[in-house]
């Protein structure tokens, strides 16, 4: 970890000067962090900018920084609670109604501490604001992404992963019980899900002009990373500052994701340090995804029918 960190001042920066002009991109966490780091690069390349978070006084907050920022007016904060899956039904519904295109979805909001807990919706804190919410969301926002890609620019959608889903678990029976994994492989199991995810949609919309892909940012120093050395002193926080990719920093990869006409050409991969990482070698990578999907539509939509209207 540590030698992989000290890298930070030689990591990757998206140099590109690609504009914006005439997108639409949703920042799911786009309030703070990595994600409002994106958000305000996006606004800077003339985008129109949809910031969601739970978090209202955050979201005004971040929205008028961002307008001082760019001179972009054209960022919107909207409510979104990924813990429940009415308000993320009620987000998309809201979308769908009021933009005439989606060209960029980041789904980057996640949560660490605390975690270990039921939603109302019945999952697990972590893994319904990591992955279950962002599965939903994307399939409810994907008909106005088709809608909006063209072959020679598609339609991008980005899940936040980690390097920490090398550890995750494929143990999907018990994603949702609490007591059972600790706060760490929880996230790892939700990071890990993201990138399933990302590897079976790509399958289903083969062709649709949109792709999905994950970006690893790295390690860096956000709230997440935070609060899991929140009891350790001082000295660990100094550390992280100094070890630890800004949010900034951060943000550089899917940047780099959104915007680059390389990173457009491929689909259900994983990018890290704005390059592509190699593909990811599951002898079982197939079988896995495919039941995770089956298990992700089962939770979080009422008639299951939906699935094939939303993919069309």
């Amino acid at each position: 970890m540590v030698h992989r960190a000290v890298r930070r001042n030689h990591n990757a920066i998206c140099t590109s000067k690609q504009k914006l002009m005439e997108k639409t991109a949703v920042i799911t966490g786009g309030t703070a962090g990595i994600g409002q780091q994106i958000a305000l690069d996006f606004a800077t390349r003339g985008a129109r900018v949809i910031i969601a978070s739970p978090f209202e006084d955050e979201g005004i907050k971040a929205r008028k920084e961002i307008i001082k920022k760019t001179g972009n007016y054209d960022v919107v904060y909207k409510f979104l609670d990924l813990a429940s899956l009415e308000s993320i039904r009620k987000f998309a519904a809201d979308i769908n109604e009021s933009e005439l295109k989606l060209h960029i979805l980041v789904n980057n909001a996640g949560v660490g501490l605390p975690g270990d807990f039921k939603t109302d919706d019945g999952m697990n804190f972590i893994m319904q604001v990591n992955y279950y919410g962002h599965f939903l969301l994307t399939l409810l926002l994907l008909p106005l992404l088709i809608k909006s890609g063209t072959k020679l620019e598609p339609s991008r959608i980005i899940n936040m992963s980690s390097i920490t889903h090398f550890i995750g678990s494929f143990d999907i029976d018990n994603y949702n019980r609490t007591g059972y994994w600790n706060l760490l492989r929880i996230y790892a199991n939700s990071k890990l899900s993201l990138v399933l995810f990302s590897h079976e949609l790509t399958k289903k919309i083969a062709g649709k002009n949109v792709i999905i892909n994950c970006a690893d940012p790295g390690f860096v120093s956000t709230k997440i990373i935070k609060s899991y050395f929140t009891n350790t002193g001082k000295i660990y926080q100094i550390l992280i500052n100094i070890l630890f990719k800004n949010p900034w920093e951060g943000a550089q990869t899917p940047i780099y994701m959104a915007i680059e006409e390389k990173s457009g050409e491929v689909s259900g991969q994983i990018f890290d340090n704005c390059e592509l990482k190699s593909p990811p070698k599951w002898n079982d990578l197939d079988k896995c995804s495919e039941m995770l999907w089956k298990q992700s539509v089962k939770l979080v939509f009422k008639d299951e029918t939906q699935i094939s209207r939303l993919l069309t």
